[in-house]
């Protein structure tokens, strides 16, 4: 049996659990500690936070008090009033104390919190918790850091508003009466984005007095060398799996980092699969372990699914920029834009909204493609599938013939703009259930927009790139053809497949074969 092992849920030990090495991150946030800094960690789930602060805990451990407490697990009657408050965050300073989880605590310290607690007097808390704060660091022997992890819990509570207010007057007044060196709050909502129950469900609290916190730009995501190094350790640590089986870490890293974007929990998980299941470690084995993720519930998956349905302006968002190719230009300052981003769904790209990552975006794609499938087109796929599969491998021409006739017998009555607008949608609904359960695709996002989408089918261990484009006019066309041409170039792939999407009233519709650049392209129009 092998003592480490890949986590997936709650903080990782290095000690205990294959992780990057996360050390250069911890020594810019300590920096920012050093500087006195109030600030958040804002990231999506499972996005690393808690691991991280674990980390910044015993960084910061020489030189600091450091209380780390948690609102998890804290009940809704905790934030009832200022005075329950207030008793529940003495509570909580307590009991790092309790279980030593504190260095450098002077005697003093200590007495005054205990003291607080003993008088049992809630009303006495609220009405001095400013001044105990005060005292709290006065006496201390060492500066004290604050860090407050899963502050979502007390979001929707008007009382931590005046929580926040109380901080915020204390680091104003730090020259004059002493208060904590530095306070940390982590968790998925910004704080101006925390909603209110004082408020109608539908509006969102801006006014947040949390205006002091520092910028904090530091990138949570693991980066490919990072999980390359991990891989490295694994493959040290697993000497009897055969070299034929397990790709170069560095390729393997680059790999899963080119999937996940560095996301910690998908990055995990993946390689979680690929143990545990004792896939082979190679792009096959990848993208079967690909493959599992994607159709497995997961805590992840569970709550992105959540919020598309708890806030619609999110979900027709995303529909929009994937299923109809809509190019939206990022804007932080857009409520809905912002809001996604918070949630770890999208990211900025060059000035360009973008998925977070190629596995988000396929889930995303399955996620939408579920809830369409009672079309017509979904069902003739299915109907369908078994003709297309021959010897491991999909006949491609043969599937998109298939399909030019079903959308020409189908939709061929609907005009232009239902065309321009469903066509890519039509097209995944048709292919999803012939590869379900077998192979995976994706998008490539930097080619998607409103006329163009290239789709990557990975499938027993064959790539097929087809590109789906709207089609404009012959020399519109004929540059299309030249794009996918030089499209399979970048893939090392020899052929390749178009289909058209045409609205010139004279159109043929059919199917044909093209060599352009020494590529052949199989194209369908409909």
């Amino acid at each position: 049996m092998h003592k480490k092992r890949f986590n997936i849920t709650g903080t990782c030990y290095p000690d205990k659990h294959y992780m990057v090495d996360i050390s250069e991150r911890v020594e810019i946030i300590a920096g920012m500690v050093e500087r006195g800094d109030y600030f958040c960690i804002n990231a999506g789930r499972q996005y690393g936070k808690t691991t991280t602060l674990y980390q910044l805990k015993k960084r910061l451990d020489a030189d600091y008090c450091v209380f780390s407490i948690s609102f998890e697990g804290l009940p809704d009657s905790a934030f009832e009033s200022l005075e329950r408050l207030g008793y529940s965050f003495i509570q909580l300073l307590a009991d790092c104390i309790d279980f030593k989880e504190v260095d450098n605590l002077s005697p003093s310290t200590h007495e005054i919190i205990q003291e607080s607690l003993n008088s049992a007097q809630g009303e006495l808390i609220a009405d001095r918790l400013s001044v105990l704060i005060s005292k709290i660091n006065k006496f201390s022997e060492k500066p004290i850091v604050l860090i407050i992890d899963e502050v979502d819990q007390a979001g929707n509570f008007p009382v931590f508003i005046k929580f926040l207010g109380l901080l915020r007057e204390r680091f104003l007044s730090r020259v004059t009466r002493p208060t904590f060196q530095s306070v940390i709050l982590a968790g998925v909502y910004d704080i101006k984005n925390l909603k209110l129950k004082m408020r109608s469900e539908a509006e969102h609290q801006y006014n947040s007095p949390w205006n002091i916190a520092a910028r904090f730009d530091v990138d949570l995501a693991l980066p490919a060398a990072g999980i390359a190094a991990m891989l490295a350790e694994y493959k040290a640590d697993h000497p009897e799996i055969p070299e034929v089986e397990c790709l170069n870490p560095d390729e393997m890293g680059a790999l899963i980092f080119a999937y996940t974007s560095g996301y910690p929990f998908l990055v995990s998980r993946l390689c979680q699969i690929l143990d545990e299941k004792k896939l082979f470690w190679d792009k096959e084995g990848f993208l079967e372990a690909v493959r599992l993720l994607l159709s497995e519930k997961n805590t992840l998956f569970d709550d992105f699914t959540k919020k598309l349905d708890d806030f619609p302006e999110l979900y027709q968002m995303l529909y929009s920029a994937l299923y109809q190719g809509k190019k939206l230009y990022y804007n932080v300052s857009e409520c809905t834009m912002d809001m996604a981003t918070m949630f770890g769904f999208i990211k900025n790209n060059n000035g360009k909204l973008a998925v977070a990552n190629r596995l988000f975006e396929t889930w995303l794609y399955n996620y939408f493609l579920a809830r369409d499938q009672m079309d017509e087109i979904f069902s003739l796929g299915s109907i369908d599938k078994n003709q297309f599969i021959k010897d491991g491998q999909i006949d491609m021409e043969h599937l998109l013939s298939r399909f030019a006739v079903h959308f020409n017998d189908i939709y061929g009555h609907n005009d232009d703009a239902f065309v321009e607008k469903m066509g890519r949608k039509l097209f995944l609904l048709y292919l999803k259930p012939i590869i379900n359960g077998v192979g995976n695709y994706y998008i490539e996002a930097e080619t998607r927009d409103e006329t163009r989408t290239d789709v990557i089918i990975d499938y027993l261990g064959h790539q097929y790139i087809i590109e789906l484009k709207i089609w404009r006019g012959s020399s519109y066309n004929e540059r299309g053809e030249e794009q996918i041409a030089g499209y399979l170039d970048y893939f090392h792939a020899a052929k390749g497949y178009l289909v058209s999407f045409c609205f010139n009233k004279n159109k043929e519709p059919g199917t044909k074969c093209l060599e352009i650049g020494g590529k052949r392209i199989f194209e369908a129009v409909v």
